[in-house]
């Protein structure tokens, strides 16, 4: 249940009311909200006096419903917004790990070449094996504020653990949460105590109850600006990385409030798909798109085979374009 307190009431009984029905409490748009399970299906008496309006949901997905925001939600990033009436897809591209000044500006020049704002690249890696690239760190972090004031893109980058999360959202335009950190609850807060834009990935043995009340922790710690990222899940087929559940992505769009994004690069696996995998996903009429792109991916220090060169990417970008038009949307 979600509660919106009358406007009158002083913080010290907002809290006292919060404690005493064990409510999650915070402040949106000049308002004060009480969020309960949605086991409570009334408004208890002790709270009715002080409730301006009440929602009962049927399920833990509460502040992302369409039950309690018919709407989608607006998020601006930079210059551009996505969801809400938008009706903008954003692409955001680069490689998947930021290895070199080199290799970070030759993505930029490409980005800005094709008017893409906001590019993607990780410097904190959480790799399945220890022996593997675990990315450059805070040196890599430094070069994406550089690039930003370089080429006036937009930058996301990934929290890998609670360590540096205040790092990440302190510099990066986007805060990314990877499929392994979406049940990092010490993440999740940190995000939903700051206003910035959060794209949150499904983990790839989340059903999407789970993956939405993750959402949830961001939601109802006040930062309203959340995205879900659709990257594959595990199923038992082997000849792919992962399989992209659009069907999933369906739904996402049907029930929930929150933009959506979709990543094929790491659904697939291999960069033969991706292209074919991103038209399919802009034809559903997306928010946004995260695309895999390198100078060299057969040098790459991580996910060397799914990423796409720069003539692949270009090509597969401009065949993009009549296919959100055709379902009423703008690439940006």
């Amino acid at each position: 249940m979600i509660i919106h307190l009358k406007g009158d009431l002083a913080s010290e009984k907002i809290a006292t009311l919060a404690i005493a029905h064990e409510a999650i409490h915070f402040r949106s748009e000049n308002r004060d909200i009480l969020v309960l399970s949605s086991k409570v299906t009334s408004t208890p008496a002790a709270l009715a006096p002080y409730a301006d309006q009440s929602f009962v949901l049927d399920s833990d997905i509460q502040l992302a419903s369409r039950d309690y925001q018919p709407t989608k939600r607006t998020i601006q990033i930079g210059q551009d917004a996505i969801g809400g009436n938008t009706r903008n897809t954003m692409m955001m591209a680069g490689p998947c790990s930021i290895e070199s000044w080199e290799q970070i500006s030759q993505a930029a020049e490409l980005l800005k070449s094709l008017n893409i704002k906001t590019l993607r690249a990780g410097c904190f890696k959480p790799r399945t094996s220890p022996y593997t690239f675990q990315g450059l760190g805070e040196e890599g972090l430094k070069m994406l504020v550089k690039v930003r004031e370089t080429y006036g893109l937009n930058i996301i980058t990934e929290v890998k653990d609670s360590s540096h999360a205040d790092l990440v959202i302190d510099h990066a335009d986007i805060v990314q949460i990877g499929t392994k950190a979406m049940y990092d609850q010490s993440i999740l807060r940190k995000c939903g105590k700051s206003t910035k834009p959060v794209l949150l990935k499904r983990g790839f043995g989340t059903t999407l109850q789970e993956f939405v009340q993750a959402a949830e922790f961001i939601l109802s710690g006040g930062n309203p600006n959340v995205m879900l990222c659709e990257r594959g899940i595990r199923t038992f087929e082997n000849k792919t990385r992962f399989t992209l559940d659009l069907t999933g992505v369906a739904y996402l769009k049907e029930f929930t409030n929150l933009p959506v994004v979709v990543d094929p690069s790491h659904a697939m696996g291999y960069r033969y798909g991706v292209p074919d995998l991103t038209r399919a996903a802009v034809a559903m009429g997306i928010d946004g798109l995260l695309i895999e792109t390198h100078p060299t991916p057969e040098l790459a220090k991580s996910d060397a085979a799914q990423q796409l060169n720069f003539t692949e990417f270009t090509k597969m970008f401009h065949s993009l374009k009549p296919v959100a038009e055709a379902v009423g949307q703008t690439m940006t």
